[in-house]
């Protein structure tokens, strides 16, 4: 399985590879600064000698796997200068001028700009954002960064009206952090990741009863990405109230995207004799969450009365 479409390198290839291959591939992770990756490259894979690749991925284990290459990228960042992570983060575009250019762009750039509906921007939403964001940019001498692949243009906003209030030291780490949230993503699309390790679970909790859900009608659904989104599998609870059989995602299956669990938690009182209203206040109870990372373990539990029910990401 890949992490992403398009993806056509592992990550020991990679570290076999020579150096025009590595800067190729990640160069571009951080926004015009392939220092990072020539820093990665002399550090990781240069300075480990003629046994590169095995020193590299071997027993000790720090770069076997995407997340593991992005710590090391990462740590580098965080280790340079002031003066280079300021120029990091002035490299990156500016997200003003880009919805400036949208009437003008072509259908296909459009598109592009479109996964943050920054091209449905109405006029009073696109001169509020033009507004604040020469605001942010004369208050701290950098363009709003924000990783937008899966933002809307309501987190857009929210985010730039929410920021311009903190203090330089304070918006200079939040920018900091969103280069490498966008890095992160940049490394899902360019990395394959054949074999994910790891596993998606649940565990359903009757708080109005005081025992786990057991015989629960569970669905899982994949939302995204659109060429692999439906229905993955349903399931029914065993007497722990927990999927039978083990995870319910895992292997080739586990891809980074946006799933829902849908919870049939009307069905499962009527069959427990738990009082419910004639129109359940609670019939179906659906849980969207999303997986980022191929390497994780993501646990949901759901803890559920007829009136009422909470959930977390859990371990």
């Amino acid at each position: 399985m890949s992490s992403a479409a398009g993806s056509s390198i592992t990550v020991p290839n990679l570290l076999e590879g020579e150096k025009d291959t590595v800067l190729s591939v990640l160069g571009g992770i951080y926004e015009h600064s392939s220092w990072v990756a020539e820093a990665f490259y002399e550090s990781k894979i240069a300075n480990c000698g003629a046994d590169n690749a095995t020193t590299a991925t071997g027993s000790s284990g720090n770069l076997e796997n995407v997340r593991h290459l992005f710590d090391a990228m990462s740590a580098i960042v965080d280790d340079a200068s002031q003066e280079q992570k300021m120029e990091l983060l002035r490299a990156h575009p500016d997200l003003a001028a880009k919805v400036e250019k949208l009437k003008t762009l072509t259908k296909e750039s459009q598109e592009e700009q479109g996964r943050a509906d920054l091209d449905t921007l109405t006029d009073e939403e696109r001169t509020k954002f033009l507004t604040l964001n020469e605001s942010y940019r004369t208050k701290f001498g950098f363009p709003f960064i924000l990783a937008v692949r899966n933002a809307s243009k309501h987190t857009v906003l929210a985010a730039v009206e929410g920021r311009i209030g903190n203090s330089a030291e304070v918006e200079f780490a939040a920018a900091l952090a969103q280069v490498h949230k966008i890095a992160w993503m940049r490394l899902l699309t360019a990395i394959d990741t054949p074999d994910p390790t790891g596993f998606l679970t649940c565990h359903v909790l009757d708080t109005a009863n005081g025992c786990p859900a057991a015989n629960m009608r569970v669905q899982l659904h994949r939302l995204s990405p659109p060429e692999t989104a439906g229905l993955v599998a349903e399931f029914v609870t065993n007497d722990d109230g927990r999927l039978p059989g083990g995870p319910g995602l895992k292997g080739k299956d586990f891809q980074v995207g946006v799933y829902e669990w849908t919870f049939f938690v009307g069905d499962y009182f009527a069959r427990k004799g738990t009082y419910i209203s004639g129109t359940p206040f609670l019939d179906e109870v659906p849980i969207r969450f999303g997986i980022d990372d191929p390497t994780e373990h993501y646990h949901v539990p759901l803890l559920v009365s007829p009136w009422g029910f909470s959930t977390y990401r859990g371990s």
